[in-house]
């Protein structure tokens, strides 16, 4: 169900049910020589039990745009946002900002707030008295589709 639109971000509330969950094998996978496959057990996993925390507070959202990609947030990533964790110096947060979602990182200094990009050909964003703003939740995890 998609909860909010807006130009940089299109958000959403999980839906969590009872016997969701995938086939996980509870071995590690080998990412140098193989192992032999005999030594794996198949047990069932939610993603929703291992991303959300705090299911009443906790909402994905889809990145648009390449302001965060050297944090590793790619236009068309999935965000996993917990609005009851508090905001920090260097935490990624997703911000209300002068009518506009955005997800930064945050910068607490001397001088005040600054939403920092992970991308050079962005600028930080100072805030001030005159913006309407809100640090809305902080990023968690960010799910990548790899083809």
């Amino acid at each position: 169900m998609i909860l909010h639109k807006s130009e940089n971000l299109i958000f959403f509330t999980p839906k969590i049910t009872k016997n969701s969950g995938a086939n996980f094998f509870n071995t590690g996978i080998s990412a140098g020589f193989p192992s032999p496959a005999e030594d794996f057990t198949e047990e069932r996993l939610s993603l929703d039990n291992e991303l959300v925390k705090n299911k009443e507070a906790t909402f994905f959202a889809r990145v648009s745009g390449q302001s965060m990609v050297g944090a590793g947030l790619n236009d068309n990533d999935l965000l996993v946002i917990d609005k009851s964790l508090e905001p920090a110096n260097n935490k990624i947060a997703v911000c209300f900002l002068d009518g506009e979602f955005t997800v930064k990182r945050l910068k607490i200094d001397k001088e005040g707030l600054w939403l920092q990009p992970e991308n050079p050909d962005y600028p930080s964003i100072k805030i001030t008295q005159e913006n309407d703003f809100i640090i809305w939740g902080i990023v968690t995890n960010v799910i990548k589709k790899v083809y």
